[in-house]
């Protein structure tokens, strides 16, 4: 399986760059797929400034397009960063993963364009 994992990043998430695929587990009524950003930095939404000190993590769970009849949960860990500048409002933002979430998003971006569609 180890050597399936970096191929499932493409599979899974074709459009979606800076994420990594750390597991995979399929039940009889979902699958739950196990992600995590890679970027080494984030942009500051509120002055645009990068920053690489993180603050903290947690999980995000987006829904995602079933497959296969079964449901996907996607269990998506995203991190704090620390805004360095000192002139900025914000001192504590959430990493945006463009392509699968968005800002209070609870769904993928792929479900909500399908949603959308429909």
């Amino acid at each position: 399986m180890n050597e399936v994992l970096p191929q499932l990043d493409e599979l899974l998430f074709p459009s979606v760059e800076g994420v990594l695929v750390e597991s995979v587990e399929v039940t009889d009524t979902a699958v739950r797929v196990e992600v995590r950003t890679t970027a080494g930095r984030a942009v500051c939404p509120g002055c645009g400034c990068w920053s690489g000190r993180i603050h903290g993590s947690y999980l995000r769970f987006p829904r995602d397009l079933p497959t296969a009849g079964k449901f996907v949960v996607v269990s998506l860990r995203v991190r704090r960063f620390v805004c360095e500048e000192k002139s900025c409002e914000r001192k504590t933002f959430a990493e945006q993963v463009p392509g699968l979430t968005r800002r209070f998003g609870q769904r993928t971006e792929r479900l909500r364009s399908t949603l959308v569609s429909v």
